[in-house]
């Protein structure tokens, strides 16, 4: 059974879409997936309704204290998950990453997952430059024009190592089913 580790920082935009991918992922394959949720992701997820979905579907939603509780860390240490994807990941989460600031649960997390080279996939939406349009609760469509801040900081992520930065929504199944193949195959030579 593959394990994820799924953390969810206060970004809004696709956030329906990739707990949808999420439900679906865990169903089709029996994954293991525990939530990691910034303190400002619990407000977006109540303000998508999502909140209670996840709580009903994922057995672990777990909401950050302080930069190492609940202690995601030792999990990703010691190999207690095939992989950490952090999606939505905020521009301010990613920025905190790019220059190496670690004083959050999942800006930790990442830092210290990659430490030990625990894949580590995450998914900024500000990842390119010119305007992204995103779905408030409602439906209401908001056109955002990304900064060139913004997405040097997701060049800087996609240097480093351990971490991949997905481009879109899509790529998120993609690195599980690879997972999960990758499992399967291990299985198979046993």
């Amino acid at each position: 059974m593959v394990r994820i580790a799924w953390g969810i920082t206060g970004c809004g935009d696709k956030i329906e879409q990739i707990a949808k991918i999420m439900i679906e992922m865990k169903k089709k394959h029996d994954l293991h997936v525990d939530i990691y949720c910034s303190k400002n992701a619990v407000m977006v997820l109540k303000w998508y309704k999502l909140w209670q979905q996840l709580q009903d579907e994922f057995y672990d939603l777990r909401v950050e204290v302080n930069p190492n509780a609940p202690f995601l860390v030792g999990k990703l240490q010691t190999g207690h998950y095939d992989m950490f994807l952090v999606a939505p990941m905020t521009a301010n989460t990613t920025a905190k990453i790019a220059y190496g600031i670690s004083d959050t649960l999942l800006s930790n997390a990442v830092s210290q997952g990659a430490k030990a080279r625990v894949p580590i996939y995450v998914y900024p939406p500000d990842n390119k430059k010119g305007e992204l349009e995103t779905i408030l609760p409602g439906g209401k469509k908001l056109t955002l024009y990304i900064r060139d801040v913004d997405v040097e900081n997701v060049d800087k992520l996609r240097k480093m190592e351990s971490i991949s930065v997905l481009e879109n929504v899509d790529d998120i199944q993609k690195v599980i089913e690879e997972h999960v193949a990758k499992e399967k195959a291990m299985m198979k030579t046993e």
